[in-house]
C-alpha cells in the first residue's frame, strides 16, 4: 500500500508565500526509513529530508540544467508582470512570449482582456500565479 504525503519543496531563500506544495507517493518501507532518519536527528522532519534529496539531485544535474536553460532561453528565478508592464507592451505593439524556470506571476489587477491582447505564449517550468480569469483567458497559450 502506498502513502500519500504532501511536502513543500522550495529553495532555501524562498518565503512562505513562494512555496509550492507537491504530493508524492511513498511505500511504507521508504517512509519508515525517512522517519527513522528524522527520529535519529539527521533531519528536522520529513520535508527537510525530501528537500535535501531534491537539492542533491538538482546539484548532480546542474550542468544539464544550465545548458538547457540557456538553450531554451528561459528566465531563471521569479518574474512578476505588472499591469504597467503589460500596458507598456500593449502600447508598443509588442506580444510577450513568457518563458520562466521558477515562478512567473501576473498581477491581480491585470484584466483578462489585457493579458489576452499582450501575452502570446507562456511556458513556465515551476509555478504560474495569476487570477483564475487571466488563466482562463490564456488557457490556449499556456504550455
Amino acid at each position: 500500500m502506498t502513502r500519500e504525503i504532501a511536502k513543500l519543496v522550495t529553495r532555501e531563500a524562498a518565503r512562505p508565500a513562494d512555496l509550492e506544495k507537491i504530493t508524492i507517493n511513498l511505500g511504507p518501507i521508504d517512509l519508515g526509513q525517512i522517519d527513522l532518519l528524522v527520529s535519529e536527528g539527521f533531519y528536522a522532519n520529513r520535508s527537510d529530508l525530501i528537500r535535501t534529496a531534491i537539492r542533491n539531485q538538482l546539484q548532480a544535474h546542474a550542468d544539464v540544467l544550465r545548458q538547457t536553460v540557456a538553450r531554451r532561453s528561459l528566465v531563471l528565478g521569479i518574474h512578476h508582470y505588472t499591469r504597467a508592464d503589460l500596458e507598456r507592451a500593449h502600447s508598443a505593439g509588442e506580444r510577450l512570449q513568457i518563458q520562466v524556470l521558477g515562478l512567473a506571476s501576473i498581477a491581480d489587477d491585470v484584466t483578462p482582456e489585457l493579458a489576452r491582447d499582450t501575452i502570446e505564449s507562456i511556458v513556465v517550468l515551476g509555478a504560474l500565479h495569476a487570477s483564475s480569469a487571466v488563466k482562463a483567458a490564456l488557457a490556449g497559450r499556456i504550455q
